[in-house]
């Protein structure tokens, strides 16, 4: 019996695999970690987690809670570089909640350009 030919992602070591498309964002949130809050900006985001930029280091593996307005969600950190961390969130994002916090970072860009 002949395998079948081997997909991309297969083949290529670093072909995105995510599970969830990320949509680019530009929100002000915070993260609580530790007992305390720190002030960050959500990159990108999708149903299973966002890219922030964070001041604070933490280990891979810390539970962190991200609070938007209203998202506020429990989450891992997966990954950090820097200033940027990876975190999934414990519970999926629904459509309709990634699709509102993409609109409110629209608006809020557009009021920051009205302001210039």
């Amino acid at each position: 019996m002949a395998t079948p030919a081997p997909k991309a992602q297969d083949t290529d070591p670093f072909a995105d695999r995510r599970a969830f498309p990320r949509v680019e964002v530009a929100l002000p949130a915070f993260l609580q970690a530790n007992g305390d809050r720190h002030a960050v900006q959500i990159l990108d985001l999708s149903a299973g987690g966002a890219k922030l930029d964070c001041p604070l280091s933490l280990p891979v593996g810390a539970a962190v809670q991200l609070d938007c307005g209203t998202l506020a969600r429990g989450a891992v950190v997966r990954w950090q570089d820097g200033r940027v961390m990876g975190i999934c969130f414990d519970t999926e994002l629904g459509h309709r909640d990634v699709a509102a916090l993409a609109q409110r970072s629209t608006a809020l860009a557009a009021f920051r350009k009205t302001r210039e």
